[in-house]
């Protein structure tokens, strides 16, 4: 078997399985789309279920890929073995009731030893116990010796998930030879040692499981074989693990060049190189499909990878962020076979770089502070309190404290630790319900088998000679809908545009004769299927069978046609202004505004927003065409469209061109014409995560509806300053701002008399003793400010003065505050000592400096306990 490059065996699998008439698709996403059970794909067949299921109508019965994958479960184990990491590349040939057993089993030998060359004697094969028709297929008809075969049961051999398709597994093992065996006489396919290694798995998915292991035969079977890419590379390149194949080692020798070290000289530093190696490849393709790190979701495990990287680059030595600087060599490795890599490098670059500063501000007083918890921690557990600490304060993730902790042989209290997290995090949850989404969740069983709708609405929001072709009342498929009935109507075409793309559904009237359907909304299923919810409110009712016509509220159309051409305007202006990394993240478009989110790391300034308004709005004064064309997507790539955040698309795209300043892939709906926008206003531009950005803006009759209500604002305002025109409002409210100045200033003036007097007063009371006088005094409520003004007043009445005071504040809690003179400070009294003293008995913490300083206390009711133990404080000071 020769040596063969991972790049050259991913290509030579995938045209391999092309040559046996199976459509070669591109990796999926990471990022599931449509399948909320996963966080991240994380096995080939993954983003195929729906075919496997039926809910969705595959592009061809017989289909092959190479799928990215990430799987997290045991991201602390990385780096310490060789054989764990946390991405991967699956090979997969699958059939959707095409062929079976004897081609998967003919085609994966032919496979192995002819176009690998692998040895015959070097392969072993696994079938389950009870499989006899693949066992005679491979030893009949393939050739394979018995002495090569082996029988596992359920527990090895069995693909199953509870109810639902399921059936037995063959496996193809390599024989990597004695030295790597255990010895033991009896040393065979699935013994524990690393002789025999598993490379390709084949599942033959043949039963149905009631769910009580009872297994009936499928009327049509399925084909899910699944190689591990890297694995069949250690196999061909005859190395050990994946960290030593090809393109792995190149990432690695570039760790090495920047950390100054080796592979294999030193076992610290090898689980280290192997951590950054690993964790850099996952994050780079993890950000090149669109997470971004954050504390929930994906975007954790994100965070996660990147900052325990890190954290073992300063274990290397390496104390400036360099993992950006790793990234390119991930994307050069696998810039052939993932070509999106090299387009969105500086995005890419840039999330990991600001990242990775991010953590570096915080990661080594978090790491100082960690150690010092250490050490006071007594049982070998950490309080779930400090864990939370280092991750609200410090940016650890509870994982790495874990990591880190386990190296002494320590624990964490989790379940403080979770506690603390639910009582701190308010959850923000994305997800917009509206009316009929309770409906959606049985759509796809109540329009299974109905045929795709015809979309006929892209040129007239009017449709007549419309079939009804099913009625779901309650969930389920029905004949009629009766006056009142809610219900969702199914038809063979329509002028309702469906939400999709971020563009929200079509209003309007469904009617047969008298009978008026009113639609509310308009969804549509994963196989096209449209669905107008809504109920009847004339008439007798909505028969299926019947001819109807269809009528969308055309106002409410082209005010969301509007906004939504507005959205690639503003995001043709965006890439421009602030640059390509730019990327949109999301979109609402409705007929009152437009909500685009976009990958950004910061705010944007008045200027960059002016500059964005500006350019969109001297498009639509252009009042250039917008045309929308169908083409071939390789087609619309070279022209430059933008792709939507969350869309899949076919061979065929519709491309939507205004001018020569946005070209974009969109099923949407669009005016014709720019200068029908009108004006575009931006009304607001925040943060939605980390890395991205939200801008919320409005066209036409809309940014009318704005002004008048900015224009109410300032009448209101005017006539709160009581001018009697608008036209005197600036010069009022300079005029108000200098009175408001003045004010403070006289305040300030009498605060500081105030004090003086009160320092005077405090002064009569002060006590005598060890040199020094302590004054001690309990406001009733005191601002922070005027504390540390009657502090400073006092302490300028002599040099041995120590005062301290405790006051309630307007928040229910209270502070401290504390001054020593020179003399004082010199006999070892400490303001900051004293009061992080005191404050731990209200509840607080805090300190300063030994001449000044501020705490605070959450239990108003301890205030005077707290003050009453000033004084002994001070005296074990002068001790």
């Amino acid at each position: 078997m020769e040596w063969t490059g991972l790049n050259e065996l991913r290509e030579k699998y995938l045209e391999f399985f092309e040559s046996k008439g199976h459509l070669r698709l591109p990796s999926f996403s990471l990022v599931p789309q449509g399948d909320k059970s996963l966080l991240l794909i994380n096995a080939g067949m993954a983003p195929l279920k729906k075919y496997f299921t039926g809910e969705l109508t595959p592009p061809r019965t017989r289909v092959t890929t190479c799928q990215k994958c990430i799987r997290t479960p045991d991201i602390e184990r990385v780096g310490k073995t060789a054989r764990h990491g946390t991405y991967f590349e699956m090979l997969g040939n699958f059939s959707f009731g095409d062929y079976f057993k004897h081609e998967a089993i003919s085609w994966a030998w032919e496979f192995c030893t002819s176009v690998l060359e692998m040895p015959a004697d070097k392969l072993y094969i696994s079938v389950y116990t009870d499989d006899d028709e693949a066992y005679d297929i491979w030893t009949k008809e393939i050739g394979v010796e018995p002495s090569h075969m082996v029988r596992l049961g359920k527990e090895d051999n069995f693909w199953e998930h509870g109810a639902g398709p399921c059936g037995p597994c063959s496996e193809i093992y390599y024989d990597r030879g004695e030295k790597y065996g255990c010895g033991k006489p009896d040393c065979k396919v699935g013994c524990d040692c690393d002789r025999y290694v598993e490379f390709w798995n084949l599942v033959f998915t043949q039963f149905e499981n009631d769910g009580n292991n009872n297994y009936t035969r499928l009327k049509s079977c399925n084909i899910d074989t699944g190689m591990g890419l890297e694995r069949l590379a250690c196999i061909s390149q005859g190395v050990d693990n994946l960290f030593e194949v090809d393109t792995v080692q190149n990432i690695m020798k570039h760790v090495m060049r920047v950390a100054g070290v080796k592979y294999h000289e030193n076992d610290k530093s090898d689980v280290s190189l192997r951590v950054i190696t690993d964790h850099i490849r996952s994050t780079t393709f993890m950000i090149g499909d669109g997470v971004m790190p954050s504390n929930e979701g994906r975007g954790y495990v994100l965070r996660r990878l990147l900052r325990r990287a890190a954290r073992h680059g300063r274990l290397l030595g390496i104390e400036r962020p360099f993992l950006s600087e790793i990234c390119d060599t991930v994307i050069n490795e696998n810039k052939s076979a993932y070509p999106n890599l090299v387009e969105k490098r500086d995005f890419i670059v840039r999330v990991i770089k600001n990242e990775e500063e991010s953590f570096s501000k915080t990661i080594d007083a978090g790491l100082l502070l960690l150690s010092e918890m250490t050490k006071k921690t007594e049982g070998g557990v950490l309080s779930g309190a400090d864990a939370f600490k280092l991750s609200d304060t410090y940016g650890f993730p509870i994982d790495l404290t874990k990591e880190i902790l386990a190296e002494k042989d320590m624990t964490v209290d989790e379940d403080e630790f979770e506690r603390l997290i639910k009582e701190q995090r308010e959850r923000s949850r994305n997800a917009r319900k509206d009316a009929g989404a309770d409906a959606w969740k049985n759509a796809g069983v109540a329009t299974k088998g109905l045929p795709k709708t015809d979309f006929v609405g892209y040129g007239d929001t009017k449709a007549e000679g419309c079939k009804v072709i099913s009625v779901i009342v309650g969930g389920e498929r029905g004949d009629y809908a009766e006056n009142g009935a809610d219900a969702a109507v199914v038809l063979d075409k329509t002028s309702f545009y469906a939400e999709s793309g971020g563009q929200i559904g079509d209003r309007g009237i469904i009617t047969d004769g008298d009978s008026v359907f009113e639609v509310t909304s308009t969804g549509k299923t994963n196989d096209g299927v449209f669905l107008h919810y809504g109920s009847v409110i004339s008439g007798e009712g909505i028969a299926v069978g019947a001819t109807v016509n269809t009528e969308v509220d055309e106002n409410r159309r082209k005010a969301t046609e509007r906004n939504h051409t507005a959205a690639h305007l503003l995001q043709a202006a965006l890439r421009k202004v602030l640059g390509t990394h730019v990327e949109q993240a999301g979109q609402l478009v409705t007929p009152e505004t437009v909500r685009f989110d976009f990958t950004h790391f910061s705010a944007l300034t008045k200027d960059e927003i002016d500059e964005v308004e500006n350019l969109v709005n001297a498009e639509i004064m252009k009042a250039e065409a917008v045309n929308t064309d169908e083409m071939p997507i390789d087609e619309a790539k070279k022209l430059g469209a933008m792709a939507l955040f969350g869309e899949k698309y076919g061979d065929v795209v519709r491309v939507v061109k205004a001018g020569d300043f946005s070209v974009e892939l969109c099923g949407g709906t669009h005016v014709d014409n720019s200068g029908k926008l009108g004006l575009f206003k931006i009304v607001s531009e925040s943060s939605v995560a980390a890395g991205v950005r939200r801008i919320e803006g409005v066209t036409g009759f809309g940014v009318m509806e704005y002004i008048k209500n900015e224009n109410k604002k300032i009448e209101n305002t005017a006539k709160a300053l009581k001018l009697p025109n608008v036209g005197e409002l600036e010069q009022r409210a300079a005029a108000v701002m200098n009175e408001i100045k003045q004010k403070d200033k006289e305040i300030e003036t009498l605060s500081a008399k105030l004090s003086e007097i009160k320092a005077a007063e405090f002064m009569n009371n002060a006590e005598e003793f060890g040199g020094i006088k302590l004054i001690t005094a309990v406001l009733g409520t005191a601002a922070p400010d005027e504390m540390r003004s009657m502090c400073d007043k006092a302490k300028e009445s002599g040099d041995n003065v120590v005062i301290v005071i405790g006051a309630k504040n307007d928040k229910g809690t209270v502070n401290f505050a504390a001054a020593c003179a020179k003399e004082a400070v010199k006999k070892g009294v400490n303001a900051g000592m004293i009061v992080r003293k005191i404050a731990t008995i209200a509840g607080g913490n805090g300190g300063g400096r030994p001449d000044s300083a501020m705490a605070g206390g959450k239990d108003a009711s301890k205030l005077q306990e707290a003050m009453d133990a000033v004084k002994e404080t001070v005296k074990e000071m002068l001790k």
